[in-house]
């Protein structure tokens, strides 16, 4: 039985685990399609391998190809966790710090099925918003993080964990980047060939940074720009009494409707504000 201990203990390699390729139960990613010439597919699955000791790599390699072609992308599905992926109670992660939990606790929010768009390929939202690239990636970070004490810092690029460096009590226990991508350089055709090529993602704001919370995270700044809109479109910024129609259908969508009542919340506070 899979447990935050085995997936806390980096990647499973004697014996390899069973491929149990995609769960139909879930939603799954959009097929990409990179276009890749001959030697950048080789170049792909070389970057998939390098996780792996060489001993592997005839088993590996095939279903990683296969992926490749089918998918667009290499996402390592044998690797995907048995344990139901959800943030489980902090004092359950196995790791040396507190702050350290609370990173291995949103990283398992960001891949509950109850929350991601599309748990297996590492989705949590706005399509493309990865948390990691690959399955490989998601439990060489966990290990890393089991490990990590308050001296030290984890370095992510884009779902690559570079390592754990000395650092002070007082630094980031994780700094984070993703993408990367010069714009002249960041149209659709050429993000599809990078992430197949495993050298770039898209974290979208808060997926690759491990915190999405829904559409709270963006509720504030959703009801400033409410706020505006009234204020330019209508002249006020009391928007009480008016109809909001959005057309928002995305993951954080939800936020458009809390903004408009906040707005209205707010004008009713400013109100009685300046009649005291």
């Amino acid at each position: 039985m899979s447990s935050l201990l085995e997936i806390c203990s980096g990647l499973p390699l004697d014996p390899l685990p069973q491929n149990r390729g995609r769960d139909p139960s879930v939603p799954h990613a959009p097929v990409r399609t990179p276009n890749l010439t001959a030697e950048e597919e080789r170049l792909a699955l070389k970057n998939a391998l390098r996780y792996f000791p060489a001993s592997h790599h005839a088993t590996l390699a095939p279903e990683f190809v296969q992926e490749l072609r089918e998918y667009g992308h290499i996402y390592m599905y044998r690797f995907c966790p048995a344990l139901r992926m959800k943030a489980y109670p902090i004092e359950e992660f196995p790791c040396r710090t507190r702050q350290v939990a609370a990173i291995m606790l949103m990283i398992m929010n960001n891949l509950d099925p109850a929350v991601a768009q599309f748990p297996q390929e590492l989705v949590t939202y706005g399509g493309n918003g990865q948390v990691f690239s690959n399955w490989a990636q998601f439990r060489l970070v966990m290990r890393y993080l089991s490990e990590m004490t308050e001296e030290q810092t984890l370095v992510m690029y884009s779902g690559h964990p570079m390592g754990l460096f000395p650092s002070l009590k007082s630094s980031p226990r994780a700094i984070i980047t993703n993408g990367m991508v010069i714009p002249n350089y960041s149209s659709r055709d050429q993000y599809e060939k990078m992430f197949a090529l495993g050298v770039s993602m898209y974290g979208q704001m808060t997926a690759g940074s491990y915190c999405y919370i829904g559409p709270q995270g963006i509720v504030h700044g959703t009801m400033l720009t409410v706020l505006n809109a009234g204020r330019r479109y209508l002249g006020s910024d009391d928007l009480r009494g008016r109809v909001l129609v959005t057309s928002g259908l995305g993951g954080m969508s939800g936020a458009q409707a809390k903004a408009a009542v906040i707005a209205a919340v707010w004008a009713s506070s400013q109100r009685w504000t300046r009649l005291l």
